[in-house]
């Protein structure tokens, strides 16, 4: 299978790291390449349910090694309660190896995140950008100042007090004492040697395992439209979790991918700040939200909900080359009088945008959508579910056939995968796309 990047297609919640569990099925590594502990990704096991906030999926599977990459920013203390919680309860079955090159953040970033949120809020209200608080932010613009830690700091002790000191005089706004420093370095010292033996370089691992035809799967966190550059700014993620990023954040070359994989789900949500053009409120708002679960793995915050924007997910399909997409929570579509879609949006002055939103948020938070209605599917039945783990695809509601058709010609993206709930078994695969189809036309899998 080669080297697959499986992206977020929307603002994230998308159910990728259950698409990467399932896909970890066939897979020797897989690599998260970006983010820290402000992604939670819930997985539904038959020994129970678990979110993982900064492993990779891959540890869950028996001979499938988890790489936290080079472009990743990682939270030690987080990351060994993490490490030893999986042991517990029994579920690290595969094996952890975490890059040397990935930065840590330390309690002096957790502070500053809140000290800079506070800060916006202080000088506009309404200013803020709904920030998880985990220090991402702040750990990422160390890491470009090249004031950071990294993990191979962090397992030598001289050298990370050398770096602690030059990291706290860049932060003379937080206060500090020198007691509060030497109480870090000492926790930061304790933590780093029960993690010492997982930190390794880990980029000859991947190019070892490309040259042995292993499959390997790069793991995002958050999505597409929280791209540092290229999302809703300023009410981004502080990394680039895109296609191209992936790479940037596992040190393998673009000629290496062989297919790009976008979630997506049947409708949409949003978390924290930020422009959402199909937003629902009202009855049905809380319908959707209470129908699929709608709250953060990590935060616990509400999301906000809305329908399918096929704008934003044209442009996502652009940007990072999608071959196919992961559809997810369909289940909690069914049953509804018809299912809107956002085909395109109207401006203020009147101009329509199909395939590229404003590049700013204010103009991006005042477009009209224009929503074409598709017919609903049935819910989804344990008879039904049953029917498709016998039958395949071929045992799906036919309107929601016409919804998959109606996404893959839209996009020019097909749907290889259908996610209808959060169990590993709730997932058909349609079989593998060759394009999507032409107008009027219908797949073979939905005959």
């Amino acid at each position: 299978m080669g080297v697959i990047v499986v992206v977020g297609a929307q603002f994230g919640d998308e159910a990728k790291g259950k698409i990467t569990d399932y896909l970890a099925a066939d897979a020797r590594i897989v690599v998260r390449t970006g983010g820290g502990p402000n992604a939670g990704h819930s997985i539904h096991l038959a020994e129970g349910s678990v979110v993982l906030h900064q492993v990779p999926v891959g540890v869950l599977r028996s001979g499938v090694l988890g790489v936290c990459g080079p472009g990743m920013v990682l939270d030690p203390r987080g990351l060994d309660e993490e490490i030893r919680t999986l042991q517990e309860r029994r579920l690290f079955k595969g094996s952890l190896a975490i890059s040397e090159r990935a930065h840590a953040i330390l309690p002096i970033h957790i502070a500053e995140d809140a000290w800079e949120e506070e800060r916006r809020v202080a000088t506009r209200p309404g200013a803020a950008i709904g920030t998880t608080m985990r220090g991402i932010g702040p750990a990422y613009a160390d890491r470009y100042g090249r004031w950071g830690v990294r993990f191979g700091d962090l397992i030598r002790p001289a050298r990370l007090a050398d770096r602690l000191e030059l990291l706290y005089a860049t932060k003379p706004h937080l206060a500090t004492t020198l007691q509060d420093r030497e109480r870090v370095r000492t926790e930061l010292g304790e933590v780093a040697a029960r993690l010492a033996p997982f930190v390794q370089p880990t980029e000859p691992l991947l190019w070892s395992a490309v040259e042995r035809g292993d499959t390997i799967i790069l793991e995002g966190a958050q999505s597409a439209l929280l791209d540092v550059d290229f999302g809703t700014y300023p009410y981004v993620t502080s990394h680039h979790p895109t296609s191209a990023g992936a790479l940037v954040g596992s040190g393998l070359p673009p000629a290496e991918v062989t297919e790009v994989v976008g979630v997506t789900k049947a409708y949409a949500t949003r978390v924290g700040a930020g422009p959402f053009p199909t937003q629902v409120e009202g009855d049905m708002g809380a319908y959707l939200q209470r129908e699929g679960g709608e709250r953060g793995a990590t935060t616990g915050r509400v999301r906000q909900v809305g329908w399918l924007d096929l704008v934003l997910l044209r442009y996502a399909a652009r940007l990072n080359g999608f071959t196919s997409f992961a559809l997810t929570k369909v289940d909690v579509l069914g049953g509804l009088d018809d299912v809107p879609v956002a085909v395109q949006y109207v401006t203020p002055t009147g101009e329509t945008l199909t395939d590229y939103p404003p590049a700013d948020a204010d103009e991006l938070a005042h477009v009209t959508p224009v929503y074409e209605k598709l017919p609903a599917w049935p819910k989804f039945t344990a008879n039904l579910e049953r029917r498709i783990r016998e039958e395949g695809a071929r045992a799906l509601p036919t309107e929601l056939k016409q919804f998959i058709e109606f996404v893959g010609r839209e996009t020019r993206v097909p749907v290889e995968w259908v996610s209808y709930g959060p169990r590993r078994e709730q997932t058909v695969w349609l079989g593998k796309p060759h394009g999507s189809a032409p107008a009027g036309s219908v797949s073979a899998w939905a005959a």
